[in-house]
């Protein structure tokens, strides 16, 4: 009824295929051009450090450190004219 063809190579899982070693020899020519094929590959780079704090914000907290220094200095003179004041 049914005619099977017999296949150069088996489908059934517990069958393995035989290893087949073929041994390529490097050819180099002794004369003419040599061509090589540059493949372009990615290439890791180091990573960039970004400061946690921009400039602005540094500047910022800066001048905000002045002024809290000059209020500091201003009560510091408010108390010494008041020691210094006769009752």
């Amino acid at each position: 009824m049914y005619n099977f063809i017999s296949l150069p190579f088996s489908t059934l899982p517990d069958e393995t295929m035989p290893e087949v070693k073929s041994t390529l020899r490097e050819v180099l020519p002794k004369q003419g051009q040599l061509y090589m094929e540059d493949v372009p590959t990615m290439v890791l780079c180091k990573p960039k450090l970004l400061p946690l704090k921009s400039v602005t914000l540094e500047k910022l907290e800066k001048m905000q450190m002045e002024a809290q220094e000059a209020v500091k200095q201003q009560e510091l003179a408010m108390k010494e004219q008041v020691q210094q004041m006769p009752s």
